[in-house]
C-alpha cells in the first residue's frame, strides 16, 4: 500500500549516470521511486529503493512491474533509461547477433517495460512515459550506427505511441541528450568483427569521442528535463537536454542538408 502519497516512479537502468541522478531528483521533488539495476539490492542510505530487473526478460520485467503495483498499487511515471552501447566502428565490424542484442535493450528492453505498465496506467486513466533517447537519434553519427539505429528507432515507436495513448490519459516523451559525463561509453563493448579497414578512421574516431567526453556535460541537465516532462500539463513529444543537444536540435532543424553534412564531417575531422 502506499503510505508515501506522492506520486510513483519506476526508473530502469539505475546504477550509474542518467539513470541514478534521475533516480535522486525525482525523489527530491516528491515521487516515491523505485530504481532498477540488473542485479538489484543496495537500496541502504539512499532516497529510492533498488529493484532487480532485466528489460531482456519478460519475465524480469513482468516481476518488477508487479512488485510496484503490489506495494503501491500504481506507477505514475515509467523512465526507460536501461541502455547499452558499442565502442565506436564501422557498421558492418558488428555481426547480426550484436546488433540484436543492442537491440534487445535499448529498442526491445523499452518496449516491455511499456507495454508491462500500460494496462496499470489505462486503469488509472494517468499516466507518464519518459524514454531516454539521444542526439543521434535525429542525427545519426558515422561509427555509431548501430546505436543511432536503436535511439532512432525509440523516438518513432514514442511519437506513434504517445498518439495512441493520449485519449486514455498517458502521455509519452522523449528526451535527446547530447554526450553525458556517464560509463556508459567507458563500459561499450568493442565490435566482435573488427577489420582491418577500420582500424586508423577507428582509432582516430575514438580519439574524437574521447574529447568530446572531456566536455560532456552533467546527466542532471537530462534528470531536470524528465521531471519537466513528467509535470508539465501539456508534455512534448521531444525535450533537448542540455546546451549541446538544444544547439544539435536547432542547426538539424534549420540547416541545409548539404551544409549539415559537411558541418558533421568536420566537427568529427573526416577527410
Amino acid at each position: 500500500m502506499n503510505n508515501h502519497h506522492g506520486p510513483v516512479a519506476l526508473v530502469t537502468g539505475a546504477s550509474s549516470g542518467i539513470g541514478e541522478v534521475t533516480a535522486k531528483r525525482l525523489s527530491e521533488a516528491g515521487y516515491r521511486v523505485f530504481a532498477t539495476r540488473r542485479k538489484g539490492g543496495g537500496s541502504s542510505g539512499l532516497a529510492y529503493e533498488i529493484l532487480a530487473l532485466d528489460v531482456t526478460s519478460d519475465e524480469s520485467v513482468t516481476s518488477a512491474v508487479g512488485e510496484v503495483i503490489r506495494r503501491e498499487e500504481r506507477i505514475d511515471l515509467l523512465v526507460n533509461n536501461a541502455g547499452i552501447n558499442l565502442s565506436v566502428g564501422g557498421a558492418e565490424e558488428s555481426s547480426i547477433e550484436q546488433a540484436k542484442a543492442l537491440f534487445d535493450t535499448n529498442f526491445f528492453g523499452m518496449v516491455r517495460m511499456t507495454r508491462a505498465v500500460i494496462p496499470h496506467m489505462r486503469q488509472q486513466g494517468v499516466g507518464r512515459i519518459v524514454n531516454i533517447g539521444s542526439v543521434t537519434g535525429f542525427m545519426p553519427m558515422p561509427f555509431m550506427a548501430l546505436y543511432s539505429a536503436t535511439k532512432h528507432a525509440l523516438a518513432a515507436y514514442s511519437d506513434a505511441l504517445d498518439h495512441e495513448l493520449r485519449d486514455v490519459g498517458i502521455r509519452i516523451s522523449v528526451i535527446e541528450p547530447a554526450f553525458m559525463k556517464t560509463s556508459i561509453d567507458a563500459n561499450s563493448q568493442a565490435s566482435d568483427a573488427p577489420m582491418t579497414e577500420y582500424h586508423e578512421v577507428r582509432r582516430a574516431m575514438d580519439t574524437r569521442v574521447k574529447e568530446m567526453l572531456a566536455d560532456a556535460e552533467d546527466p542532471i541537465v537530462v534528470a531536470e528535463a524528465v521531471l519537466n516532462a513528467a509535470r508539465s500539463a501539456h508534455p512534448k513529444r521531444r525535450y533537448a537536454a542540455g546546451t549541446a543537444a538544444r544547439r544539435l536540435r536547432w542547426i538539424h532543424a534549420f540547416l541545409p542538408a548539404q551544409l549539415l553534412d559537411t558541418g558533421l564531417r568536420k566537427q568529427l575531422r573526416l577527410g
